[in-house]
């Protein structure tokens, strides 16, 4: 069961994170808890599979170098593949799609050298070729959901 506590930091912390030394305790004084309050609460919540993790969202290549990534993988192997996909820090956004091509990921390296070291190593350990769909254009999608939480 959420807490009055969870519900805000679900809702209330999406965007604006606090850029601070203590961001946990710039949030816990704007609640009126305590940084060990919220800490724990995050904690309940990705326990919980309510969140899976507190990062930055930052725009395509403006740290590092990206790439979206797609595969054809037969159905019986997909979620082999997506585990050891998954696996790789430099991973994120790895899901299904029905089409030929059935798995995509984005991968986020330190430079085009690191990518393409990625990109080798994903391939000849799942042995699937990885289709590179570089960006051309950015479209910014808020990730940012108002949950309706009231009714729990």
């Amino acid at each position: 069961m959420l807490t009055s506590l969870h519900k805000r930091l679900l809702n209330d912390f999406q965007h604006d994170f606090p850029l601070t030394e203590r961001p946990y305790q710039t949030i816990a004084d704007t609640l009126g808890v305590t940084e060990d309050d919220v800490i724990s609460a995050l904690n309940d919540l990705h326990d919980s599979h309510f969140i899976s993790r507190i990062g930055p969202v930052i725009p395509p290549n403006h740290i590092g170098v990206s790439t979206l990534a797609a595969m054809a993988v037969p159905e019986e192997r997909l979620q082999e593949v997506a585990d050891k996909i998954s696996a790789y820090a430099e991973v994120n956004h790895n899901y299904e799609r029905e089409h030929r091509f059935n798995l995509w990921f984005v991968i986020i390296a330190s430079d085009a050298a690191h990518l393409q070291d990625v990109i080798t190593s994903i391939e000849q350990e799942t042995a699937y070729k990885i289709m590179q769909l570089p960006l051309l254009d950015d479209f910014f999608i808020d990730l940012g959901f108002k949950l309706d939480l009231n009714n729990d």
